[in-house]
C-alpha cells in the first residue's frame, strides 16, 4: 500500500472501505456497475483494478468497456 493511501486511511476520508481487501473491492465494484453507481470510479482508480479481473468477477463487457479509460 502507497503512502498516499494509508495517509486517507488514517485521515479517515474512506472510513467505509478501510478494512477492504482486494477480492472485495472487485465484488463491491462489480456490484456497482450493475448499479450505475458513479462511486465505482474511485475504487477502480483506488486499488487499480484491471478489466479481467472485473470481467472475471461478473461485470458485464460492455460496463467495463464503459470504464476502461480507468483500467489497467
Amino acid at each position: 500500500m502507497g503512502k498516499a493511501k494509508k495517509r486517507s486511511f488514517q485521515k479517515g476520508i474512506n472510513d467505509r472501505i478501510s478494512n477492504l481487501s482486494r477480492e472485495n473491492a472487485v465484488i463491491m465494484a462489480v456490484k456497482m456497475l450493475k448499479n450505475c453507481e458513479n462511486d465505482v470510479y474511485s475504487l477502480v482508480t483506488l486499488f487499480g483494478l484491471s478489466a479481467e479481473e472485473l470481467l472475471e468477477a461478473g461485470a458485464s463487457y460492455e460496463a467495463v468497456m464503459g470504464i476502461k479509460g480507468l483500467l489497467k
